[in-house]
């Protein structure tokens, strides 16, 4: 079964440490120019900040970059990358924005830090489960539309679109794994009348 997790939306969340502000943003992503473009943007809304760490992860060529920005090394973009990788979230950029506060924090506390500011915007975008689904599509008359049209989601199935002309054309989505038995129900349920085909496959978040 073909999954991944990612987050639901662009977040942000923050906090303070020994005066020193952090703010943690996340941003959903499918290419490295998307990231890059988000991590430009933030570095140009805090130009006065001490340090723009940053770390992102992308199914695209499973691409995994990191930046400490002049915080000492392995202090910041390693542990704002650990943050990812073991929420396994991938097709995400998080930015950790630091302005000191005027007090060392040290090595362990920089760690510390930045895993915070990472893991507090991951929480505030959402970690969603997205799974690969087939794109399914069937034609049926009028008289067939209310049992077909109960049976998709009783199999596990979810409509994207229906439209209504000389007879009825539901668009929708189901695990691969579910087509057979969903096969069988239509066939029983419209005696053979009524079949599907398939126009691929997408991404669809799972509820959870």
């Amino acid at each position: 079964m073909a999954e991944y997790r990612t987050i639901a939306k662009q977040a942000q969340d923050e906090f303070v440490e020994k005066r020193s502000r952090f703010i943690g943003y996340a941003k959903p992503v499918q290419t490295e120019a998307e990231a890059t473009a988000f991590i430009a943007e933030i570095k140009s809304r805090h130009w006065d900040a001490t340090h723009n760490v940053y770390a992102y992860v992308l199914r695209e060529g499973q691409l995994q970059r990191y930046s400490d920005d002049g915080e000492p090394q392995g202090t910041a973009g390693i542990p704002v990358l650990d943050v990812l990788q073991k929420s396994h979230v991938t097709d995400t950029v998080l930015v950790v924005t630091r302005y000191f506060g005027g007090i060392l924090l040290g090595g362990g506390g920089l760690v510390r830090a930045y895993s915070h500011g990472a893991s507090i915007a991951l929480q505030a975008a959402g970690v969603i489960t997205m799974r690969e689904c087939s794109l399914l599509r069937l034609t049926c008359d009028y008289s067939q539309y209310g049992r077909v049209g109960s049976l998709i989601p009783e199999c596990g199935g979810v409509v994207d679109d229906t439209q209504f002309t000389e007879a009825v054309t539901l668009s929708f989505h189901m695990a691969p794994e579910q087509k057979g038995a969903f096969a069988r129900q239509l066939a029983d349920a419209t005696n053979g009348q009524v079949t599907f085909e398939e126009e691929g496959m997408e991404f669809f978040q799972v509820e959870e």
